[in-house]
């Protein structure tokens, strides 16, 4: 089982493929979707797309995780975060996969075992989950993060299970 895990924002959108067989979790991908600087809003958007679709296509996972929306004070960062979680989830439910959202507590209790953990914490807890030898980009290391959070709640029963989005 292959779940792409997403970190979004629109410079820099963190993806982590990981593969569970088993009990064993093992990182397939991760990396992120770069976009240039001083492109505008519509060409970064298509330039996400085209990305997901590159590494959906490369791993060919059976479903997809994201990471919920957190608090944001600046309204103009909302708005593009929003836009690009809206292409995310559209390009991964065009390509036919569930789309699942956690909570960041969630997938910081799913990862470490502790929904105040730290970004140190989570990034270490999955190099040693996915006994990674380098530490990977902050962003596909939330990204590998939230795939784990899903594969953790995919294996429970049927009533726990998240919805798709």
């Amino acid at each position: 089982m292959r779940v792409l895990g997403i970190d979004t924002s629109l410079r820099s959108t963190g993806v982590g493929v990981v593969e569970a067989r088993g009990n064993r979790l093992r990182a397939v991908e991760c990396g992120a979707v770069k976009i240039p600087a001083g492109k505008p809003l519509s060409e970064c958007l298509v330039l996400l797309a085209s990305g997901l679709t590159e590494v959906i296509e490369r791993t060919n996972p059976i479903a997809v995780a994201l990471e919920g929306v957190f608090y944001c004070k600046n309204v103009k960062t909302a708005v593009i975060l929003g836009e690009a979680r809206g292409v995310a989830i559209a390009t991964c439910a065009g390509r036919g996969l569930p789309v699942y959202e956690y909570a960041p507590r969630r997938v910081k209790q799913a990862v470490v075992g502790f929904g105040a953990a730290g970004k140190e914490q989570v990034r270490k807890m999955v190099m040693t989950l996915l006994a990674l030898k380098e530490e990977p980009q902050e962003d596909a290391g939330d990204a590998l993060a939230v795939a784990i959070c899903h594969l953790h709640n995919a294996t429970r029963i049927s009533a726990l299970k998240p919805k798709t989005i």
